[in-house]
């Protein structure tokens, strides 16, 4: 007997049994940016492009959640890194705000920031997690174990906004 995959139950990331090879902080950091990816595939799905751009209630458009769930990524993993902002992220973080592209592009450019991020994730997931990295020109103290856990609460911060604001946008059709 085949089971459709409209009955098998939804399993999240933590509990699916991957990653194994990473040790656990790194893990539960790829687990929570496939998650986010989960969630943010799901709660979009059917809506236009724009929906997608617009403010309901005044709140921040889903574009700009994508946007910037894409690019805070990279920007954290950079300061775990011990790296600075380069120009072109600098550049990348005061655009979020603004853009035409469509729910697709957006949701691939989500998948390809965590598709980088997974390979930057696993480098540093055996790193001395209390090792110093300072954040911005203030160099504000965190450190590589600091940093990835960021990267995973920050995204479920935004996905958690994307989210309800989809479903407002829903409710708001009828």
């Amino acid at each position: 007997m085949s089971t459709s995959p409209a009955t098998v139950p939804y399993i999240e990331p933590w509990l699916r049994g991957t990653h194994t090879d990473v040790p656990a902080v790194g893990r539960a950091v790829l687990h929570a940016l496939e998650l986010g990816l989960d969630d943010l595939t799901k709660w979009t799905s059917g809506l236009t492009d724009a929906e997608v751009h617009s403010r309901p209630l005044e709140l921040s458009s889903l574009a700009f959640h994508l946007r910037h769930i894409a690019g805070s990524v990279d920007r954290i993993l950079s300061y775990a890194e011990g790296n600075q902002l380069t120009a072109e992220q600098l550049a990348t973080l005061k655009s979020e705000q603004v853009g035409d592209e469509t729910l697709a592009e957006l949701l691939a450019g989500v998948e390809a920031s965590f598709s980088n991020a997974a390979e930057r994730v696993r480098a540093l997931a055996t790193a001395d997690f209390n090792t110093f990295r300072g954040v911005g020109r203030k160099q504000l103290p965190t450190s590589i174990g600091g940093a990835l856990i960021h990267v995973a609460d920050h995204t479920q911060r935004h996905v958690g906004q994307a989210v309800t604001t989809a479903k407002v946008l829903v409710a708001l059709r009828a």
